[in-house]
């Protein structure tokens, strides 16, 4: 979770005003948006390599990668509306300071933000693991065409 947070320091989600975690919140989002066209982009590596498989094990590795990486789809979303929802919470109390219990708000986002820092952990190991699986499909596809031709 630690490889995650951005923001400038230790008691920053306690002292900062609202317009700060408003854009480290809008800091957020846009990342989430990053991860969600990379996620995009995952799933056309996947599908793009996928009609190539011609070994049943190979098969079974893709799908379940790529049922991983709908979870990140999951996750992403559900982080994504989250934020909008914060930053819409945000919005009101840069109107309203009294709006809502602020210990309360500053919780919620520091539970964002640990949100986000697991989400971004797990997205890193779930596209680690899609590169790894589809190097080795590859390989291995390739391989099984050279044997082919030779033969």
């Amino acid at each position: 979770m630690t490889h995650f947070r951005s923001r400038p320091k230790a008691n920053y989600i306690l002292e900062a005003d609202w317009q700060e975690l408003y854009l480290l919140t809008e800091d957020w989002k846009s990342d989430l948006q990053f991860y969600n066209d990379d996620l995009k982009f995952l799933h056309h590596l996947i599908d793009k390599y996928f009609m190539w498989i011609s070994k049943k094990e190979n098969i079974d590795m893709v799908r379940e990668i790529e049922v991983g990486l709908l979870q990140m789809d999951n996750q992403c979303g559900a982080l994504l509306n989250r934020a909008d929802k914060h930053l819409h919470h945000l919005t009101e109390l840069i109107d309203n300071p009294f709006a809502y219990d602020s210990h309360q708000f500053r919780a919620e986002h520091e539970q964002l933000e640990e949100k986000l820092a697991d989400f971004v952990n797990d997205f890193r190991k779930n596209r680690k693991e899609v590169f790894k699986v589809t190097e080795y499909v590859i390989d291995t596809e390739e391989m099984v065409k050279q044997l082919n031709l030779s033969a």
